[in-house]
């Protein structure tokens, strides 16, 4: 939540609905590169 709030202070769209899909993008780019730091474990036997 922290990094969403941070997003927020950096937006350039000044309406609100183009803030909103600004806020989704980054979101989804913020998913990604969590997705990319979780490990994958694979039951061995």
């Amino acid at each position: 939540m922290h990094c969403v709030k941070l997003l927020a202070q950096r937006l350039i769209a000044r309406d609100v609905d183009r803030q909103v899909a600004e806020l989704q993008v980054h979101i989804a780019i913020l998913n990604g590169d969590t997705a990319l730091g979780i490990p994958v474990t694979n039951a061995m036997g």
